[in-house]
């Protein structure tokens, strides 16, 4: 049973992966069309800045799955019943305090704003803020539920609602948007949807999994245990909040929101780049906890494997992403402009390319992530990430207020540049046992497969006339093609060759 539910929910995860990259390529140019840039930008701003709010969580829900597994080796049942209750009323309380943050800002709008927004825009964005609230204060008690889900590994039902949250909202929206309602009835439906989802765990798990919940007699020790092993985690969320929220928060208060719409929009972009990324590296997380825990005595022999692991998966990494990373320099601009988004978004290409290309380095590396985690050095990063969200917020006030989304993107840029490709590289090699000398090698020879497309790519922009979709088309297709080409002639080696030759053998053989 657990074997097919993680199997099932791998495929189901890349499957909602795929779908949730679709819904925002396809459903992101019509809201934008339909609400219009302000609007746009609106809705993103307080998003945002109740997004922030999830700070709140302080990295509890990774505590659930800790304790869960710990109880559950002893098959202590009243331990976990005991647990149940713990987190329920942890965020129970989390959600009203959530509650009256939301409902400050509701009703400050200026302490977040200043004079950035209009005052047609304050009326609208309180009842935004109003109704995101709302969902806030639900979805912290409602995720107790969906983290016993989790640690029953019933990956399934898991996906399968995530699922249904990421098709049912735009499609119910939609058609409303088409009859003329606007951002509010888009939250509206956004909440709804959340809610049924919400209500779903919450049945599955009382009469489904059949759960008890007690709310006392607590184990000693354990808030005190489990604050220590959520700190870090809570740093990482604060951090990530600062460092892809906040700027969305400056444009509002400094620029208003048709600049929130422009970063918006090359944010969007970045987000489906990004997700390329993670799905490559996820499947090797139990491969790298075997080989840390295996190697424990061999320092050598764990530098050895961790490092051809990170090599050959950086790689691979390289191969996906920087396809996607030199089309979108070749073609985003006429993408975003004359396709997606349209006129008057030309700054998001700009930001779309100063978030896409200096990520690229940490997208390619992210397999270090996990190997930190199993080598339990993970806090380092936490602290230079703080160090990292803070150069990006200092950058970005300043840079904001003179080039709107492009100097905030820029501050975000630069830091990330110099976490992830100086400091970030020299920990890994100093204190992971990883060879980066040897990974840089491998990529810089693994680049020449590069030369051809990049002279290709200049070629066409420079050469030929892409006044048409079609013509856009053409252009796209023709440039992969000769990417796939000079990787396979240039870039790649036998074992990457072997991944795609393998499966083609079969589906011929059949």
């Amino acid at each position: 049973m657990p074997k097919n539910q993680l199997k099932a929910g791998s495929i189901l995860s890349y499957l909602q992966m795929a779908l949730s990259v679709i819904i925002q390529l396809v459903y992101t140019p019509v809201m934008i069309r339909l609400l219009g840039k302000h609007e746009y930008g609106l809705y993103q701003t307080v998003a945002s800045t109740i997004s922030m709010l999830s700070i709140l969580s302080l990295g509890f829900n990774s505590g659930y799955i800790k304790y869960y597994a710990i109880y559950k080796k002893k098959d202590d049942r009243t331990a976990i019943s005991k647990l149940n209750g713990l987190f329920l009323i942890i965020f129970a309380i989390i959600g009203f305090v959530g509650m009256l943050c939301g409902l400050f800002l509701s009703f400050h709008l200026d302490f977040v704003f200043d004079k950035g927004l209009t005052q047609a825009e304050y009326t609208k964005a309180r009842i935004l803020m109003l109704l995101l609230t709302a969902n806030l204060t639900v979805s912290f008690p409602m995720s107790v539920f969906q983290n016993i889900i989790s640690a029953h590994e019933r990956f399934i039902f898991l996906k399968l609602l995530g699922m249904v949250k990421t098709v049912f909202s735009p499609l119910i929206t939609l058609p409303l948007l088409l009859m003329g309602y606007r951002s509010i009835a888009m939250v509206a439906v956004t909440v709804s949807v959340t809610l049924f989802v919400d209500v779903m765990y919450y049945v599955y798990v009382l009469f489904k999994m059949k759960e008890k919940f007690i709310f006392n007699d607590f184990e000693k020790g354990i808030f005190k245990s489990l604050f220590a092993y959520t700190a870090f985690i809570a740093l990482n969320t604060v951090i990530d909040q600062i460092n892809w929220n906040i700027d969305k928060l400056l444009l509002g208060r400094f620029k208003g929101t048709g600049e929130v719409a422009v970063y918006s929009v090359g944010y969007t972009l970045y987000q489906c780049y990004m997700m390329f990324s993670t799905s490559v590296s996820g499947v090797f997380t139990p491969r790298i906890h075997k080989i840390v825990n295996a190697t424990k005595d061999n320092i050598a022999e764990q530098k050895i494997q961790l490092t051809d692991l990170f090599i050959r998966v950086g790689r691979l990494q390289f191969i996906i992403l920087f396809l996607i990373a030199s089309g979108i320099v070749f073609f985003g601009k006429f993408f975003i402009v004359r396709i997606w988004a349209g006129y008057g978004y030309d700054n998001s290409y700009f930001v779309a390319l100063l978030l896409v290309i200096p990520a690229s380095i940490a997208l390619i590396q992210n397999l270090g992530i996990e190997i930190q985690r199993a080598e339990n050095k993970h806090q380092f990063r936490s602290i230079v990430y703080t160090i990292m969200a803070m150069i990006n917020l200092g950058l970005s006030i300043v840079l904001c207020q003179k080039f709107g989304a492009v100097g905030s993107a820029i501050g975000t840029a630069i830091s990330l540049v110099l976490a992830n490709g100086l400091v970030m590289n020299i920990y890994y090699n100093r204190k992971c046992n990883i060879d980066i000398p040897l990974f840089w090698k491998n990529i810089i020879r693994q680049s020449v497969g590069l030369i051809i497309p990049i002279c290709a790519g200049i070629a066409m922009v420079t050469l030929i006339e892409i006044n048409s979709i079609g013509m856009f088309g053409i252009c796209v297709l023709s440039y992969t093609a000769v990417y796939c080409i000079s990787m396979w002639l240039f870039g790649m080696n036998d074992y990457e060759k072997d991944l795609v030759r393998m499966p083609l053998k079969k589906v011929l053989y059949k």
